[in-house]
């Protein structure tokens, strides 16, 4: 039900954002379709993969190494580790959330995914150092990423405050 909601907001907002487009120009309308369409078509593929092979890996992955490490019971240890796990993960979101998908699947506990999904997005280290270092001033970036650190905690913490009746 939550997704349906989702799915039809997004595109309350795409219907919107073009309605926009068009009242300021037919070109600007056009252009947007078009590069719409080219994201669409570069992303499709790329996302197929992602769900497939996140497929293969939740069935790679013994479930007897993955309870006990990042399952429901691994308590703050499985949340630290999969805290380093989503920091050291390199790639986009199609590798990232796969990853935590195929993770899911093998018997780990929502709330070691949510923090390795929020580690991912806010400090994965290969984008701290390709992307944020070289356009930030260093201090920036690492006093983010210090700031940061706390919060894959809070999230797998909430997680189970809001996860539990």
């Amino acid at each position: 039900m939550i997704t349906v909601a989702v799915n039809i907001l997004l595109w309350l907002v795409v219907a919107t954002l073009a309605f926009l487009a068009s009242m300021r120009g037919r070109v600007l309308f056009d252009g947007g379709i078009r590069d719409g369409v080219m994201e669409f078509i570069l992303l499709l593929p790329r996302i197929g993969v992602g769900v497939i092979g996140s497929g293969f890996l939740a069935e790679a992955l013994p479930n007897d190494w993955v309870a006990p490490w990042l399952g429901p019971d691994s308590g703050f240890l499985g949340v630290a580790i999969a805290t380093l796990a989503g920091a050291l993960t390199p790639g986009g979101p199609v590798v990232g959330f796969s990853l935590g998908a195929a993770a899911l699947k093998s018997g780990a506990g929502a709330p070691q995914v949510i923090a390795y999904s929020t580690a991912w997005a806010l400090y994965a280290i290969h984008r701290l150092l390709i992307w944020e270092v070289p356009m930030m001033p260093a201090r920036v970036v690492w006093l983010r990423a210090a700031v940061s650190l706390p919060l894959p905690f809070l999230a797998a913490a909430l997680a189970v405050i809001v996860g539990r009746p």
